[in-house]
């Protein structure tokens, strides 16, 4: 890396690189998880809101091949550290800058698929000390329009797939409503724990029974006692060797 600000990242063992702020938001576990979870096939087309420097649509993309890609992010930093991800990555992608609540032209389109990770965090407390990390941080778009916009570009029987907190999980269940069937996958720090995270996935158009799945567990043992890598087995398949999240 020639630019001091920023780091380049390995993920699930090689198989991509991130560019991405040294000291602003940089991704973790969350977009491998909501790309784990996102059920695409070859030649489908998905659409992340939000997509930051596009972390996640890259980890699909390692293992769904023949995807076609795009992303809205109204951040024009990360927005431009996405386009240089994808192409770094060998990989073409439509990246616009601009708000989901005023989506881009060129982004008014039916997709197979929508996938989005929302800032965690209500607008309220101390601002991050980074500018950009704090507004992927901090919540300014309510999530019933995250929800809207998501549902809304979706093609009958798309599967629209967020990853939020779990206290946020009667939130997103009201605002999608009738619009779509949903199950939802619980995420698990460590086992005996509640669950911290969970990922929704939304079938716009079907009236299937909701269903809440058995947690992910995401660690070993009940708490970290040393140095080092201690997840799951599934976790780990997800996290390193690019796995998809089952959800049976």
């Amino acid at each position: 890396m020639t630019d001091p600000t920023l780091t380049r990242d390995v993920y699930m063992d090689g198989r991509f690189t991130i560019a991405q702020p040294r000291d602003g938001y940089r991704a973790a576990t969350d977009p491998l998880l909501l790309a784990a979870a996102v059920p695409a096939q070859p030649g489908q087309s998905v659409l992340e809101l939000g997509c930051g420097a596009g972390t996640a649509l890259i980890a699909l993309a390692s293992r769904v091949a023949g995807l076609s890609l795009s992303g809205v992010e109204r951040q024009p930093f990360y927005a431009d550290l996405a386009r240089r991800n994808m192409a770094e990555n060998g990989l073409e992608a439509c990246v616009a800058t601009g708000d989901l609540r005023s989506i881009p032209a060129e982004l008014r389109l039916p997709f197979d698929h929508v996938l989005a990770n929302p800032p965690y965090y209500r607008p309220t407390g101390p601002a991050a000390r980074d500018a950009g990390r704090d507004a992927a941080l901090r919540e300014e778009t309510p999530l019933a329009d995250w929800v809207d916009c998501g549902l809304k570009r979706l093609k009958s029987g798309g599967y629209l797939t967020i990853i939020h907190l779990a206290e946020r999980l009667p939130e997103l269940l009201i605002a999608i409503g009738t619009r779509a069937a949903c199950r939802v996958r619980p995420i698990a720090a460590r086992q005996q724990r509640s669950a911290g995270r969970i990922v929704l996935q939304a079938r716009k158009g079907s009236r299937a029974a909701f269903v809440m799945q058995a947690p992910l567990v995401m660690h070993e043992g009940e708490a970290h006692v040393a140095d080092g890598d201690d997840f799951t087995r599934k976790a780990r398949a997800i996290l390193r060797g690019g796995a998809a999240l089952d959800w049976d």
